[in-house]
């Protein structure tokens, strides 16, 4: 009998790495742990993931390599799912995965396909560990998912969906017309949880999607779904523009403020999956990602129709409350 593969998860209390914990449990093959700071081992969100049997680590990620290398002793597969501001912290996890012979190291990726460099900062950071993963021979999987529906949906006249938005807001950029691959934020895991498993995936870059639409199907959609007019607010290319390069500026005059690196992700975003239109299939082939959907012919995920109407029924969640 196959001994299940034993995978550690760092990030598991976060919204990608949540996804990733309830698919590696619900998918019952894998030894599931997480691995957590000191300083969150008491929080109640750990708490409740030890209450449901899972087995947790404490490591400092910037404790000595040999630490943490006996830290992830007898890990088949590490991800992480660590949050943006703390990317560069797992340089020091790449070294030590290495040293312990973990099989399959999977870093913080779970954003929108991008250039690997100079069109995304957030990127850039990702790419920085991507590099030293290579550079140390470390096998690895980078796994990228696009936009969440979560985050995707317009607000509609009623206010009926403001409970479940960040920023309730309906605007189109740059004329609404450019594919984006989306995934449904439950969908992630699911993937994870079959793309870990993969051989084919090892040493690859995969995308996953749950529906791959642009914003004027979106607004089409929701006003479909909810039977009301959607005033689509209207911003340029030219104005993404000047807003990314103000963003750009004031990151340069302080790049230590997290508000505005925030906003510099936000209009990278905007600028990379509206007016570049990056964030499509066409090229993540180009850049020589793998489909997710066409390795699991028979994961069916949830489609942003079906993932709107649930939240126009109020079942839906605010992220990150």
């Amino acid at each position: 009998m196959t001994s299940k593969q034993r995978v550690l998860l760092l990030g598991a209390t976060g919204e990608t790495g949540g996804s990733i914990l309830a698919g590696l449990l619900e998918a019952n093959q894998f030894d599931v742990e997480i691995l957590v700071r000191p300083s969150s081992s008491e929080k109640p969100a750990v708490k409740q993931i030890a209450d449901r049997g899972v087995n947790v680590r404490v490591s400092d990620l910037n404790a000595p390599e040999n630490e943490l290398t006996a830290t992830l002793s007898g890990i088949d597969v590490l991800i992480s799912a660590i949050g943006p501001h703390d990317l560069l912290q797992q340089k020091t996890l790449v070294r030590a995965a290495k040293s312990a012979g973990v099989k399959r190291f999977v870093p913080c990726a779970f954003i929108t396909i991008a250039p690997p460099k100079g069109g995304m900062m957030l990127r850039d950071d990702k790419e920085e560990i991507y590099n030293e993963i290579k550079r140390l021979v470390v096998p690895h999987t980078i796994i990228d998912v696009g936009f969440w529906h979560q985050i995707s949906f317009p607000r509609v006249p009623s206010g009926r969906v403001d409970y479940a938005m960040m920023m309730p807001k309906a605007t189109i950029h740059a004329g609404g017309n450019a594919p984006n691959i989306l995934t449904d934020l439950r969908d992630i895991g699911r993937f994870v949880a079959r793309i870990i498993e993969d051989d084919r995936t090892l040493n690859k870059y995969i995308y996953t999607w749950s529906d791959v639409l642009s914003e004027n199907e979106i607004f089409d959609i929701v006003q479909q779904v909810s039977g009301e007019e959607i005033e689509r607010e209207q911003e340029s290319a030219q104005e993404i523009e000047e807003r990314l390069a103000k963003a750009s500026s004031a990151v340069a005059e302080n790049s230590t403020d997290p508000m505005n690196r925030i906003m510099l992700y936000m209009a990278q975003y905007d600028y990379s999956k509206y007016v570049r239109g990056d964030n499509q299939p066409a090229y993540a082939k180009f850049l020589g990602y793998l489909d997710a959907r066409e390795l699991y012919p028979d994961l069916k995920p949830i489609s942003f129709r079906e993932c709107f109407a649930e939240v126009l029924d109020g079942k839906g969640r605010l992220p990150y409350h």
